[in-house]
């Protein structure tokens, strides 16, 4: 059904406003009873295989909404009732910006791919704040909430320090995990500060504000890096996340090459610059993660996110070292049951390898 949806309606929509319109839906589908109620029947439960507590946190599941669906944090709890473990807000500013300019969202179907360049548009902290605040209040199951922390496009380089940190205090108390982008191409200057002369001061004022703001519970904190770092750039922000006491590392943001895409060159250079999301990613997302896993020596927590389309890919991702794995595509081309299904056949995967839990599936690749 959705299929046909996406090739007769959605597809000759733009996909900004069609992200709109499917999010609003969303909500009002799988949000307060009497609509959530049936919809998460629907959904069905959960193989407790695929429960696991990581950083702390109990994960009823390892499949999580990638950053940049739910900008503003307005239905963690409706998407997890279509069957995601957890959802990552964000990535949200300390200053509320309205983005690039559109059109900023591209489809590649060929490549089963996405192209933004939206700019970290979103409604600020304070307002970001707020609305968690509430949806932590309301009624209803707890939901896993990470949120994802960019820099305000307004700071200059030598306030992103402090840009961070506000961020950071405005959202830790609401958040169950934080993550600092710093690898977004969209954001002018962002990659500029994972060189880890920047990066170090950067996270460790991060992490200073969130034990200081949250003085009774830890919350973790993780870097975001992009798959375009240079192998021994990844191993600087391994390392560098090791010595500074960090939770993870989530691997990877969007890409700015092209290489490989089946989509027309002509094409690309009508929709421009961007980060690509999607298939392209699948190659270059295990190979970090294999590297990250191999330097950190399951020291710490590998999210692993990009081209994330199967239940073999995200089993892939673990058996290589991801404790956790996202997508955010793979959501946009196979439709609101591609959760469910690929938790179900994840679940088939594990128990079909001798495992009883997904934490023993975690780097077995890598211990064998």
């Amino acid at each position: 059904m959705y299929d046909a949806l996406y090739r007769h309606v959605l597809r000759r929509v733009p996909a900004e406003p069609a992200h709109r319109v499917g999010f609003a839906l969303i909500r009002a589908a799988a949000g307060p009873a009497p609509f959530g109620r049936p919809w998460a029947a629907l959904r069905g439960p959960v193989d407790p295989v695929l429960a696991s507590r990581v950083m702390g946190i109990d994960f009823p599941a390892p499949l999580g909404l990638a950053a940049g669906f739910d900008k503003d944090g307005e239905g963690a709890r409706a998407l997890c009732r279509l069957g995601f473990g957890f959802v990552e807000v964000g990535t949200v500013t300390a200053r509320a910006q309205p983005g690039n300019p559109t059109p900023r969202l591209f489809r590649l179907p060929d490549d089963h791919a996405l192209v933004n360049r939206m700019g970290f548009n979103n409604s600020g902290a304070e307002v970001v704040a707020a609305r968690l605040r509430a949806q932590r209040a309301a009624r209803g199951e707890r939901v896993v909430i990470g949120v994802n922390i960019g820099k305000s496009k307004a700071a200059e380089p030598d306030e992103a320090v402090a840009d961070y940190t506000r961020s950071a205090e405005l959202l830790g108390p609401h958040a169950d995990y934080m993550v600092v982008n710093v690898s977004s191409p969209n954001a002018p200057g962002l990659r500029d500060l994972q060189q880890v002369s920047v990066l170090r001061p950067l996270l460790a004022a991060v992490r200073e504000t969130l034990d200081r703001v949250c003085a009774t519970v830890h919350v973790p904190l993780l870097v975001k890096i992009t798959t375009d770092l240079a192998s021994e750039d990844i191993d600087a922000v391994a390392d560098t996340a090791r010595e500074l006491g960090l939770d993870g590392v989530v691997a990877t943001n969007t890409t700015v090459s092209r290489t490989g895409l089946a989509t027309p060159p002509a094409v690309l250079e009508q929709i421009g610059a961007g980060g690509v999301s999607g298939r392209p990613l699948s190659a270059p997302g295990l190979a970090v993660v294999r590297r990250l896993r191999e330097r950190l020596e399951g020291t710490l927590t590998i999210i692993s996110v990009g081209g994330i389309e199967t239940a073999e890919d995200a089993y892939a991702r673990i058996r290589a070292g991801a404790s956790l794995v996202q997508g955010y595509t793979g959501f946009i081309y196979r439709g609101h049951r591609w959760p469910v299904r690929i938790h179900r056949d994840l679940a088939r995967l594990i128990r079909a390898d001798g495992f009883t839990s997904i934490a023993d599936a975690v780097g077995a690749d890598a211990r064998a």
